[in-house]
C-alpha cells in the first residue's frame, strides 16, 4: 500500500533532518490514522490515502498563496518543499488532450454520465473539475 512506501519517506526524512518533507508525510500519516480508526468499519484503500495527500496539497496551495501575499517568500518556499515531498506519491494526472479522448469515446455524453464514468474508473487521476469543464464544451 502506498501508506508504507509513505512511513518509510518519513523515516528516511527524521533521518536527514528534512523537517519539510517530514511535515506533510507526518500529515498524510495522520489522517491516516484517523480515517482508519474513526469506527466506520471500511477498509482505507490506496484511493483514500491519494484523497487525503491531494486535500492537503491543496490546503498547501492555500497556505502558500497567503504567505506570498503576505510578502514571505521563505515561508512560501518550505511549502513548496513540503509539497514535493508528496509528488513521489501521487498519481500521474491525466491531461486535457487524454480526458477528451475518453468523452469522446464514451456512448453517452451527457454531463452526469461522463461525471459518473470519471468518478467509478479515474478518482484520483483526474481533476473533476477540468472534466466537468471539457464535458460541458462537447
Amino acid at each position: 500500500m502506498i501508506i508504507d512506501d509513505i512511513r518509510k519517506a518519513n523515516v528516511q526524512a527524521m533521518k536527514a533532518h528534512d523537517e519539510a518533507a517530514r511535515s506533510s508525510l507526518s500529515i498524510v500519516i495522520s489522517r491516516y490514522q484517523e480515517l482508519k480508526t474513526n469506527g466506520s468499519g471500511k477498509e482505507v484503500t490506496d484511493a483514500d490515502i491519494v484523497r487525503i495527500a491531494q486535500k492537503l496539497l491543496k490546503e498547501l496551495d492555500e497556505e502558500r498563496d497567503a504567505f506570498k501575499a503576505a510578502g514571505r517568500p521563505e515561508q512560501a518556499a518550505s511549502i513548496e518543499k513540503q509539497k514535493a515531498a508528496l509528488a513521489p506519491f501521487m498519481p500521474k494526472m491525466l491531461n486535457e488532450a487524454e480526458i477528451r479522448k475518453i468523452i469522446e469515446g464514451l456512448p453517452d455524453k451527457t454531463l452526469p454520465a461522463v461525471m459518473k464514468h470519471f468518478k467509478a474508473n479515474y478518482e484520483g487521476k483526474v481533476d473533476m473539475s477540468l472534466v466537468s469543464r471539457l464535458a460541458r464544451g462537447l
